[in-house]
């Protein structure tokens, strides 16, 4: 089995998929063991509990910088003995943590990676801003710096003439995050997923 964690901020939308996954018995060898997050009161925190998911929290506010915050997250994670790492949504750096589970730390994008590379803030308004026709979300590991590494998967999704950013957001959450992070997931726990410097194969 492999032993999985999900790092999760804010309402958990993206955890949903991962707890869904888990009730329906979807993703084979795989064994949720933990939901952490940075703080108490995030919604994703009471979607764990529902789900009977132990959850964690490691709060920021008490250490003397974002390094040694994401060590305490690092170290809690050994602790468990996790081999995997999911982002769903986490809002904070992750520092030191790619560097100790390397090629095992999977997330997805609101957009087709390299799209919007270097840009911060709501991707699905500067889709509609720049007129673009076709958006979607990506899959990858996460590289050195915490940020898209490998590409695992993407899924394209059409930008309809009636989207505002709030319905093209949760379009793409529900039609492509969703579905792409359960998954790759699936591909990981399967073994059918091949790194070879800075791509991800899946094999058959």
């Amino acid at each position: 089995m492999v032993r999985t964690a999900v790092l999760a901020s804010g309402d958990g939308a993206r955890l949903q998929a991962i707890l869904d996954s888990v009730y329906f018995n979807e993703i084979p060898n795989f064994e949720l063991v933990a939901v952490i997050c940075p703080r108490r009161g995030c919604y994703a925190m009471n979607r764990a509990l529902n789900a009977g998911i132990p959850s964690y929290v490691v709060d920021p506010d008490l250490f003397p910088n974002m390094t040694s915050h994401s060590m305490a997250v690092a170290n809690k994670l050994k602790d468990m003995d996790i081999d995997l790492v999911i982002l769903a949504g986490y809002d904070l750096t992750l520092g030191v943590i790619p560097y100790q589970f390397r090629n095992r730390i999977i997330g997805t994008y609101p957009a087709l990676y390299p799209a919007f590379e270097d840009m911060e803030g709501d991707l699905c308004r500067a889709v509609l801003e720049r007129g673009i026709k076709v958006t979607g979300a990506t899959a990858y590991f996460a590289d050195g710096d915490g940020r898209v590494g490998g590409i695992i998967s993407q899924k394209a999704l059409e930008v309809l003439p009636e989207d505002d950013p709030e319905s093209l957001r949760q379009r793409v959450l529900e039609e492509c995050e969703w579905k792409l992070l359960s998954e790759a997931v699936a591909l990981y726990c399967g073994g059918k997923l091949a790194v070879h410097g800075s791509r991800v194969l899946v094999q058959a």
